[in-house]
């Protein structure tokens, strides 16, 4: 065998993987830049530096691609909260860690807050699978969170822990869209999403009860 020919397991894979992610992120910008409706496959394609075909090798349509950035960056958000949580002492840092990392995740690249907070709306398959499985795992986290506060007497017992967790992320994704379409720097955005931290962790103490 030619030694030139040698190519060592797993590179093709690798390859693979850098290419998807290639395409991923010349979606966002493009998607940004013009919307879903008005963005054609060539031009995220043309992007992204791959012929048209190279782009259903990966997804199956633009509905796909777009869902996949949502999904590609909520997945690194459930492992990274996972990770973390662990390790916080009770319900109200918790809550914070989550704020913060939710917006970490956007907060240095307003194309990608545009797309997760604009862009997606105009997908009809994303609305109507917006319980899709990585997201309800995001829900599941804070809802977890929400739960064993209970038990260790830190949360009142009369909400619904799932409503909990729908709340916050509804709360911090409004912040997310006026911050996506406007021009504020994104320290506001952080100190408006602490506030609803605050919010969300007083609303829960066992003291606020009626």
């Amino acid at each position: 065998m030619n030694e030139s020919s040698f190519k060592p397991a797993g590179s093709g894979k690798r390859r693979g993987v850098d290419k998807r992610a290639r395409i991923l992120k010349a979606a966002v910008k493009v998607f940004a830049k013009k919307g879903f409706h008005e963005t054609k496959v060539a031009e995220i394609a043309r992007a992204a530096g791959v012929a048209d075909g190279t782009i259903y090798l990966y997804f199956k349509n633009k509905d796909d691609l777009l869902i996949s950035v949502f999904e590609e960056n909520i997945d690194q958000l459930n492992q990274r909260l996972r990770d973390d949580l662990v390790e916080l002492p009770d319900t109200s840092s918790k809550i914070r860690h989550i704020v913060r990392s939710q917006l970490g995740v956007i907060r240095a690249r307003r194309d990608l807050a545009e797309v997760l907070s604009v862009t997606l709306r105009q997908s009809n398959r994303f609305l109507r699978q917006f319980a899709a499985p990585k997201f309800s795992d995001y829900l599941d986290i804070i809802a977890e969170v929400i739960e064993e506060g209970q038990r260790q007497g830190e949360v009142r017992q009369d909400v619904a822990p799932r409503v909990v967790a729908r709340a916050l992320y509804g709360a911090l994704d409004g912040l997310l869209l006026t911050w996506a379409l406007g021009r504020s720097p994104a320290s506001r955005l952080e100190r408006a999403a602490l506030q609803v931290a605050d919010i969300i962790v007083k609303g829960l103490s066992p003291g606020e009860t009626s």
